[in-house]
């Protein structure tokens, strides 16, 4: 069969898309089959043969329940990396203060200096109604991290004694009052009632005139002499003056609010549990940090959990979140109420429990989580979408499969992406990727709705968009609006990578997964300066450099930016393959197939069990036949991982082999939920090699690494053995993630047959008998039609 080959650019993006001879006219990969989607099975093939295509192309996080859809559809309503490390069979390697006299000026939020110009309109009518539209809309896509997590507080009256309440005063002071107020200063004597009484009448003031006061010499005054009598205040007028500061937007660095935390915590063990709540409801709005008195009161709740009522309970883990600490003697006392109050709280209490949870970084038990899941799958379409991704958020981090859940957020959520802000919809769609979760529907609904929000992307939300559809192997239908708008808006918040460089990183190998190179970025990431940033990350991008690195150099001969220097390789290389020797080699499945190949074929000489491509971090059965099907001996090494496994054994106990075989999603690492990756639309096949890691690179490319013993050899034939697992794997289905897909892909470019022991097929046949196993290995291997296309 001959091949076309077709070739496209577009400004400075490199794509390699394969594309079959003999499609049908007008066939497009807007009509790729639906594949493998859980709990239906699809099926479909994709052509092999193939093409080079180059394309081209050109936190502070901060109620408005609005951002997010409300309830049934068509009503409105820490920087962790999660899973962006591209981790397939892998490891992981382990503000200024402000002038007391300086305060800030209320305004209203600035629109997005990112957002489309309107169109132009004939009337001035036609003009307003555009920009109404604009200004509802950046409303919806801003996210406000004070108010919105606390839209719980609204379901209770309860609350309000637990809350500082920032709305504005229903009936404001008249400014003439505030001056009145403020003159009188001077001749005051003090008295802790009547400075209790100036700050609560000054926080009536309107909010202009409240925005001037931190200029105000005479307010400095009243600040000061609240803090010389600070210990003559009661408890409750201390509060009121605490409570009042929060409309009075007094800075988090201001004295006054140092001396009242002061003697918070000195007086905090004679306080109520209600109190005490309310003076840490008081920080969170005034955006100070105070670790010592939520340690106070930690210990407090401690002591008297009992006494805890519903609310208190929930304002406390509302507390633990927004303060991002975790008490750990707290962990099994807060299990125990969750279960306790399970059915009586409302679907928004129990979106804040999932944030605080999820912000604190608190585990919880899988049991816990699941009787969560439970309820929030029967009650979804009730529940606010804001409330919701809070229950994803905890879903996620907790690495839980919940089936019935997934399964109706399917239904629901679909038709809320349009209402939903880009934060949102962000974590929607991490929750499927980081879960291994792939559901058409729901990716398709957000590739429609993502180009025209994608200037609200944060650099964090333009990763995590590309890591997760190159995750689940996902081009929609509207691909190329869809990619090359997120690949615009990476160039626009380029200066963003040099505080967060894991998240370019997390961009590029989710492009890398579909094939898509954006040669500029490419050039960013691998220059020396940037190597550096990721060096002094608090997060391992190590192996992350590694795959894009030599990703680049495989699937792009004619890239000729910035490659990663072969000293660096070379460290990285040691790095996982030592991992390698210790988490993967070793594994039963591959240990059960390296020796009955061995058996089969002649020795260990006719058997490499190690990494082709170290980059892709999973090991590789290679096996060498000549055309005529002889096995080739090649293997003359003595590797100490092969003498260790020989010597180890593994028995294969029924626990094990139901781990291995129906294993779930739970018991699998943090790094293979997260970060595992892509299956290619279809596979290139060049023939023309040369050297790369005892394999071959296409013509015209040139690799850094240095070559290794083993060149092709006339009529020879290597296979590449891929044992794989259900971490390999979509969620219940046969559809391969991204990481994975590369390698095959890369695997076949560099002259390799791929040869697949899928782990439905091979894991069962463990049980069986010796040859039985063998018959089925000598089927993989010499399968005539695998020798009659390498002859």
């Amino acid at each position: 069969m001959a091949t076309v080959l077709m070739c496209r650019r577009l400004p400075r993006l490199s794509r390699v898309t394969p594309i079959s001879a003999t499609a049908k006219h007008g066939s497009s990969k807007s009509k790729k089959e639906k594949r493998d989607k859980p709990g239906a099975a699809k099926t479909g093939t994709r052509s092999g043969a193939t093409i080079q295509l180059l394309k081209a192309q050109d936190y502070r996080v901060l109620y408005n329940p609005a951002a997010y859809a409300k309830g049934r559809a068509g009503s409105q309503q820490h920087g962790d990396r999660d899973s962006s490390q591209a981790l397939g069979d892998t490891f992981t390697s382990p503000g200024a203060a402000q002038a007391p006299q300086t305060f800030p000026t209320a305004s209203s939020r600035a629109l997005s200096p990112g957002r489309s110009a309107l169109p132009k309109a004939s009337t001035l009518l036609e003009q307003s109604r555009l920009y109404k539209e604009e200004a509802e809309k950046e409303k919806r896509e801003m996210h406000d991290s004070k108010e919105d997590p606390r839209t719980f507080q609204k379901g209770r009256p309860e609350y309000r004694a637990l809350t500082c309440d920032s709305a504005e005063p229903a009936q404001p002071l008249p400014a003439e009052e505030g001056d009145r107020i403020l003159q009188s200063v001077a001749g005051c004597e003090g008295s802790p009632g009547v400075l209790r009484d100036y700050f609560l009448q000054l926080s009536h003031l309107p909010a202009e005139r409240r925005a001037a006061l931190g200029s105000d010499a005479r307010f400095s005054a009243l600040c000061h002499r609240a803090v010389t009598a600070i210990r003559l205040f009661s408890t409750p007028d201390l509060i009121l003056i605490l409570k009042a500061c929060v409309p009075l937007a007094v800075p988090a660095s201001h004295p006054l609010l140092n001396a009242c935390e002061a003697e918070f915590c000195r007086r905090a063990w004679d306080m109520g549990l209600e109190q005490l709540l309310l003076v840490a409801d008081c920080w969170r709005c005034l955006d100070r940090s105070v670790p010592s008195y939520l340690g106070i009161l930690f210990s407090y709740a401690n002591l008297r959990w009992k006494d805890l009522t519903l609310p208190q309970f929930v304002q406390l883990l509302y507390i633990i979140g927004e303060g991002r600490r975790s008490p750990a003697d707290l962990a099994q006392k807060v299990e125990s109420t969750i279960l306790k109050h399970l059915d009586a709280f409302t679907l928004e209490e129990l979106g804040a429990i999932c944030l605080g949870l999820f912000k604190s970084l608190s585990g919880i038990s899988e049991h816990v989580m699941r009787r969560i899941a439970d309820r929030v799958a029967l009650q979804m379409e009730d529940m606010s979408t804001y409330a919701l991704v809070n229950v994803l958020k905890m879903l996620r981090y907790t690495r839980m499969d919940h089936l019935p859940l997934m399964r109706e957020l399917g239904r629901v959520i679909p038709a809320r992406i349009p209402a939903t802000n880009i934060q949102g919809i962000m974590h929607i769609t991490l929750t499927y990727s980081s879960l291994h979760f792939f559901d058409e529907d729901v990716l398709a609904a957000v590739a429609t709705s993502l180009p025209s929000k994608v200037s609200y992307c944060r650099s964090k939300d333009a990763a995590k968009f590309l890591w997760s559809f190159g995750c689940l192997d996902y081009e929609p239908p509207n691909e190329e609006e869809f990619y090359s708008s997120l690949i615009k808006q990476l160039h626009a918040k380029l200066h963003e990578f040099s505080k967060f460089p894991e998240h370019l990183l997390t961009a590029l190998l989710g492009l890398a997964f579909v094939k898509r190179f954006p040669e500029e970025l490419i050039d960013f990431a691998l220059r020396e300066e940037f190597v550096q940033k990721t060096r002094g990350s608090k997060y391992e991008l190590n192996k992350d450099l590694f795959t894009l690195g030599k990703s680049v150099e495989i699937e792009c001969p004619t890239y000729q930016g910035s490659h990663l220097t072969p000293q660096l390789c070379q460290e990285f290389a040691e790095m996982v393959s030592s991992f390698a020797e210790r988490e993967i080699y070793v594994r039963p499945e591959i240990v059960e197939a390296t020796s009955l190949l061995e058996s089969m074929l002649g020795g260990p000489e006719y058997v490499k069990n190690h990494m082709i491509l170290p980059h892709t971090r999973s090991s590789d059965l290679e096996v060498r036949l000549s055309t005529d099907g002889r096995p080739i001996p090649f293997n003359f090494e003595d590797p100490v991982a092969t003498k260790k496994l020989r010597d180890m054994g593994v028995n294969l106990t029924d626990d094990l082999m139901s781990q291995l075989i129906q294993g779930r999603a739970h018991n699998r690492s943090p790094t293979e939920v997260g970060n595992e990756s892509r299956i290619p639309s279809q596979e290139r096949g060049d023939t023309t090699v040369t050297t790369y890691m005892g394999g071959a690179l296409p013509a015209g490319a040139t690799s850094q690494a240095e070559p290794k013993a083993g060149l092709w050899q006339p009529g020879e034939v290597r296979l590449a053995l891929q044992v794989s697992n259900r971490n390999h794997f979509c969620y219940g289905s046969r559809r391969l993630l991204g990481l994975h897909c590369l390698k095959r892909r890369q695997l076949r470019l560099l002259g390799y047959a791929v040869v697949e022991l899928p782990f439905w097929e091979w894991f069962p046949l463990l049980r069986r008998t010796r040859s039985e196993k063998l018959s089925y290995l000598h089927y993989k291997v010499f399968s005539p039609a695998l020798l009659t296309r390498a002859a």
